[in-house]
């Protein structure tokens, strides 16, 4: 379930964020009818249970022009509440064939089409991720085989994303490290 416009629509914003602070109870339902805060929220999660390391939004490039408001309200919320919780963020731009006619008919060209690249500017700013946390990829939905150009982007995408979230572990390490103090006598 994702993000919808209105108030009773899609996913629960404060359930994301709880979940992003590992208070969600294991196996949660997101129901926009029925919200966590009716008691599905953990009240202290132990270390192993929070274990967000990186927020990923995927959003449609050829409809980022016409998402309404209301959602990217509902993004700004919980993009706050990532940064609160220091939270990477990315975004997974799909669609970018439909976006561009240009890397429908070659999608090696979709680094250096500048359809592509506005699209990219545009969900930086209304999302607030940074462009270079922007990953376009072509879905698959109509092809019957894969495709190695479009099998390398979605990887290419994959790869980063595990990068930004172990520079995130990596940052927990060492913070945890200094904290730590051994005496030999």
């Amino acid at each position: 379930m994702g993000l919808e416009s209105g108030d009773s629509q899609g996913a629960d914003p404060e359930d994301i964020a709880k979940a992003l602070e590992g208070l969600l109870k294991e196996g949660y339902n997101f129901n926009p009818t029925d919200s966590a805060k009716k008691g599905g929220y953990r009240s202290k999660p132990s270390k192993s249970e929070n274990l967000t390391h990186c927020l990923v939004y995927v959003i449609a490039a050829d409809k980022v022009s016409m998402m309404n408001q209301e959602i990217f309200k509902k993004i700004k919320y919980i993009r706050e509440k990532a940064s609160e919780l220091e939270i990477p963020q990315a975004v997974i731009m799909t669609r970018v064939d439909e976006a561009c006619p240009l890397v429908q008919n070659n999608l090696r060209k979709i680094y250096t089409s500048k359809k592509i690249k506005e699209k990219m500017q545009e969900c930086s700013n209304s999302v607030g991720v940074p462009v270079s946390h922007i990953f376009p990829v072509k879905n698959y939905h109509e092809e019957i085989d894969t495709q190695n150009d479009t099998d390398v982007l979605i990887l290419r995408a994959l790869t980063q994303i595990v990068h930004i979230a172990d520079d995130l572990l990596n940052k927990r390490k060492s913070e945890s490290k200094k904290g730590c103090f051994l005496c030999c006598c």
